[in-house]
């Protein structure tokens, strides 16, 4: 087993990583990776498991190359010495992965990309001629005997995920014309040569895809589909479809969760794991029926691949790897057949839970069944009064799930400072099947506030909640959803908005990411500028009264700082108590740790402030 761990020294976060290897029979623990530590990841195992390639940067900082090492033991030289460089490239590379007969591998490559990671990352810093230079990311190949590396894909078109054919002669992808960010929303199905390079478009899908994966005996794709409004952050049904093209079938209609990720384990079957209300499963799905056997369910996360991913199943489709984290354990990986794991270390083992216990609640809202979480304050009371925050997801297609808090803006230690928290899972989110995932589309601020607002009701039933000392939060969606819920409601007393969006209509002409638009509002601002309008914050600003705090970084491609900036502009104007802070140098993720820290030091002091 394989795995890429951070490096933190003195209690802070290198922004390096190391990757280790453990054989599972002996229990033997070796680094693989580069000393003095370097960026590195993309493992990826030789069919016949006796080598790994990853990338990394060792020998140029902030450029990635594809190594290979060998894997022998017992180990007897210094970290890394055995790791041979396969390439020499200047560019963005991403997702190495082995051919079926370990003569070759395959990865992502945008050749001179001044970044690359996606839209969530910082944006270039553009000036002169806008739009005229463009870096797909093109499928290539690189020998491992000689090391001869081929650009295969074509020059106009952007790779977003691939899989080999079984044969080793062709790949399965998913791509669109560049530019990459924001094309991912409009990407279809392709087949291609491996040798030539040659396309074959199968499927031109009718919402977004994702995981395209060729079944064991080459006859099948399949992928998941659905409305997904972040590339990478998937969820949606399991479709398949002819290898030579054809009818696309869903083969999950009506399922009550949303598919995350798939593995063939034969020819009739596959394993996928799924969001399933606020929890997530890991199910067989037999592609006759659509049924299958539920093997594990839990409150946590488990997920192939993708931003989130953090489970691996070996090529048996039965022995398996999941990194396992909940609001009360700190990330470890434990190994074993799918659900029944054995814990594998201790890497966090010092590591105290500093906030209260965390609650499941559902409730009923406009005929839908909605569900949530709510975090209990530490030291919890029940003979007093609690503020709390109402922490709103970003997406929307995407979900709160028990996890060990982050520093990108997880509003779980609030509960460490006195506060209930409470994570709502409104329509437009995962885990309730497709239809209440395009439950919110042309009605942003509509029927999901509304399961919020009734959520929050529900709370009140339930816990000592002062109504009266009650924010709210959010980032992306989320920090849409604050702007707009302040323009609403006045049941909140102090909000924080990050990275939010205040103006549809001149969103839709600053962001870099317009096409993930269409599916939730139908047509673009151009056409039918009234549909943005009606969920724009800008257009109710009058009616707030709720002091904000509003946070977004300076290069935000998803959710520009202008947004950020006109809704602060307004408040201030109008003499609500407003505050805007802009992170220099940071995208929709923060990088940087002391800019993670600062973002919630000043959240807990907004909150602290309007709501003691």
């Amino acid at each position: 087993m394989a795995w890429v761990e951070e490096l933190i020294e003195n209690g802070k976060d290198t922004g390096k990583s190391a990757i280790f290897v453990e054989n599972l029979a002996s229990k033997a623990i070796a680094r693989i990776s580069a000393k003095p530590a370097a960026s590195e990841r993309g493992i990826a195992w030789s069919p016949d498991g006796s080598r790994v390639a990853f990338l990394s940067d060792r020998e140029h900082a902030g450029q990635m190359q594809l190594y290979v090492e060998a894997w022998v033991e017992p180990r007897n030289v210094a970290a890394g010495q055995r790791a041979r460089r396969l390439t020499n490239l200047k560019g963005y590379l991403t997702d190495p992965e082995w051919s079926p007969d370990g003569s070759r591998i395959a990865f992502l490559f945008a050749e001179n990309a001044p970044g690359g990671g996606g839209p969530l990352e910082a944006e270039p810093v553009e000036t002169g001629v806008i739009g005229g230079e463009i870096h797909n990311q093109r499928l290539t190949i690189v020998e491992t005997a000689s090391g001869s590396v081929k650009q295969v894909s074509p020059a106009d078109l952007n790779v977003y995920e691939y899989d080999w054919s079984p044969d080793a002669k062709k790949f399965a992808l998913s791509a669109a014309p560049g530019p990459g960010d924001n094309n991912w929303w409009i990407a279809k199905l392709y087949t291609m040569s491996a040798d030539a390079g040659t396309l074959k478009e199968i499927y031109a899908p009718e919402a977004q895809i994702a995981m395209p994966r060729w079944s064991p005996d080459g006859s099948t794709i399949g992928f998941i589909q659905g409305l997904m409004s972040d590339e990478s952050v998937t969820g949606g049904d399991l479709f398949t479809i002819p290898a030579a093209g054809g009818h696309a079938q869903n083969r999950t209609p009506g399922r009550k969760s949303s598919i995350s990720a798939i593995q063939w384990r034969s020819p009739s079957q596959l394993l996928a794991t799924e969001w399933a209300g606020g929890s997530t499963a890991i199910s067989t799905v037999d592609i006759a029926t659509g049924k299958g056997e539920r093997l594990w369910q839990g409150d946590e996360n488990a997920h192939i691949g993708g931003y989130y991913g953090n489970f691996s199943v070996a090529r048996d489709g039965r022995s398996s790897a999941l990194i396992r984290s909940d609001w009360d354990h700190a990330p470890e990986i434990w190994a074993g057949p799918v659900g029944d794991w054995t814990r594998q270390t201790d890497a966090n083992a010092r590591h105290e839970r500093a906030w209260g216990r965390a609650k499941s609640i559902e409730w009923s809202s406009d005929g839908f069944e909605v569900q949530g979480f709510l975090l209990y304050p530490r030291d919890f009371d029940a003979s007093k009064k609690y503020p709390m925050v109402v922490s709103i997801h970003g997406g929307p297609a995407f979900l709160n799930f028990p996890h060990w808090p982050e520093t990108q803006f997880d509003l779980s230690i609030l509960s460490a400072l006195g506060y209930f928290v409470f994570f709502p899972n409104p329509r437009g989110s995962y885990g309730q099947g497709e239809a209440f995932t395009q439950a919110n589309v042309n009605d942003f601020g509509g029927g999901d506030l509304r399961d919020i607002l009734t959520g929050l009701d529900a709370v009140l039933r339930i816990a000592p909640v002062d109504e009266n000392r009650i924010g709210v939060a959010g980032w992306s969606y989320g920090g849409y959803m604050t702007m707009w819920t302040v323009t609403q409601t006045n049941r909140f007393k102090a909000a924080v908005a990050g990275a939010g969006i205040a103006n549809w209509q001149s969103y839709y002409g600053e962001n870099s990411i317009d096409q993930w638009m269409i599916p939730y509002f139908g047509k673009s601002v151009y056409d039918d500028p009234s549909v943005y309008a009606k969920s724009a914050p800008i257009t109710f600003i009058k009616d707030v009264k709720t002091p904000t705090l509003v946070v977004v970084g300076e290069r935000d491609g998803e959710c520009p700082a202008p947004q950020s900036y006109e809704f602060w502009h307004a408040l201030s104007t109008l003499g609500v108590p407003a505050k805007l802070v802009v992170y220099p140098g940071e995208g929709h993720r923060f990088r940087q740790p002391d800019h993670k820290r600062d973002v919630m030091e000043r959240t807990a002091e907004w909150f602290d402030k309007y709501l003691r």
